[in-house]
């Protein structure tokens, strides 16, 4: 058995407080602690190797995104803008459905109310009469909005325009004449069935429509105008005018549309009329 081998470690003290670099033992000599050295680490010396050592405290370099990052977060970055993309073009096509769905009612409710206004102007003329049906096409005379523009010859009817059924409105110039009154009665009559380019100049297109029926009221009822003898003119001259008017514009009358689908409104509507000189007793 050897015997034991003594050996020792000399660990370098710290130099007291307000030793002098001459006091310092000479193996600390040209060594400066400085604040950065100490947060660093400890001095350290092998006694066997007569090595002065530094511990350090390493730490991690700044680093950037790798490629794999940068690729993800530019994944995430094109699906937010496609879903931003659809969700601008989904409340642009919901701005522009809105729009059209509200200048089609829009359009709808002025031929509706310039039908009634057409209805209350009605003007009876001597051997003549002021509202005529035939099923397709609704005639009527009426005053003119300025009185010094004499009469109007209306129209109402449905046509085909390029394929779909349209309900249509066509108006004279203003009359002055007999002859030219009679003229545009026959005009308005062609062009229910077949206008010329100059006839479609004076229409108004009003809403698509499917089928529409006119029906009179008189005696208390409702009746079809094609199937009843209520709607003989008036053809005495020696009748006053109001008379006249009287006797050949019913009591009332009902307009039913019936619209397609996918319009603003769309299935049947339906819309009274009642004559505005009609007499208190009448119900």
């Amino acid at each position: 058995m050897l015997p034991p081998v003594a050996c020792s470690l000399r660990v370098a003290a710290s130099p007291l407080k307000g030793a002098t670099p001459a006091a310092r033992p000479s193996r600390f000599r040209g060594v400066l602690r400085t604040g950065h050295a100490a947060r660093a680490g400890w001095l350290a010396q092998d006694e066997r190797g007569g090595r002065l050592t530094k511990t350090h405290k390493h730490t991690a370099p700044p680093r950037g995104f790798t490629l794999i990052e940068l690729l993800v977060a530019i994944s995430i970055l094109a699906v937010i803008a496609v879903l931003s993309w659809r969700g601008l073009e989904g409340m642009t096509r919901a701005v522009a459905q809105t729009r059209e769905r509200s200048d089609q009612l829009l359009t709808l409710q002025t031929g509706l109310d310039q039908w009634t206004v057409d209805l209350d102007a009605l003007m009876q003329q001597p051997r003549m009469t002021a509202l005529d049906w035939n099923g397709n096409v609704l005639r009527m005379t009426r005053l003119a909005p300025n009185p010094a523009d004499g009469m109007l010859v209306v129209a109402w009817a449905r046509r085909d325009v390029n394929g779909t059924g349209q309900w249509l409105r066509w108006q004279s110039a203003p009359l002055l004449t007999r002859g030219d009154l009679d003229n545009a009665w026959s005009e308005a009559a062609l062009w229910g069935k077949n206008p010329s380019n100059a006839e479609m100049q004076r229409e108004v297109t009003i809403t698509p429509l499917v089928d529409w029926q006119v029906y009179y009221f008189r005696n208390n009822a409702w009746t079809n105008p094609l199937s009843s003898s209520e709607s003989t003119v008036a053809t005495n001259p020696a009748l006053p005018a109001q008379a006249a008017l009287n006797a050949s514009v019913p009591d009332g009358v009902r307009l039913m549309l019936r619209i397609p689908p996918g319009q603003a409104l769309s299935g049947t509507i339906t819309r009274d009329w009642v004559r505005p000189t009609l007499g208190g007793n009448k119900s």
